[in-house]
């Protein structure tokens, strides 16, 4: 059964770091494009960060370009979230979801969702 499971959330201030696991079972993940995308209260999910199979391509929301970093680890069947400067509107919860081939960023396109860890950043 295919399972996902993000960790790593937690409150943190303004200007502060997190990152973001998203473990994989169930699936064969070095075959899958993985998201992260966020959901903010009475919010639309919207996209964050995308990675393809191997790592070698990524995309990336204007709203956190330079800041965040999305990577991956097909040995351990895991995908990051580096999450730098984190600002007030970062909060929300954080989702990873995955889908095979290629990298999207409509989140209705992924196959597998986990749970969601929670983020929250203090002004």
């Amino acid at each position: 059964q295919e399972q996902l499971v993000e960790s790593g959330g937690g409150l943190v201030q303004a200007g502060g770091s997190l990152r973001l696991s998203c473990a994989a079972s169930g699936l064969t993940f070095s075959t899958y494009a993985m998201g992260w995308f966020r959901q903010a209260p009475g919010k639309e999910r919207e996209f964050v960060a995308a990675i393809n199979w191997n790592g070698g391509r990524t995309n990336y929301a204007d709203s956190v370009k330079g800041r965040f970093t999305i990577s991956r680890d097909n040995a351990k069947n895991t995908v990051y979230l580096q999450m730098n400067s984190l600002k007030p509107e970062d909060t929300a919860v954080y989702y990873c979801a995955a889908r095979q081939f290629s990298v999207v960023v409509t989140p209705t396109r992924y196959d597998y969702w986990g749970q969601g860890t929670q983020v929250t950043v203090s002004s």
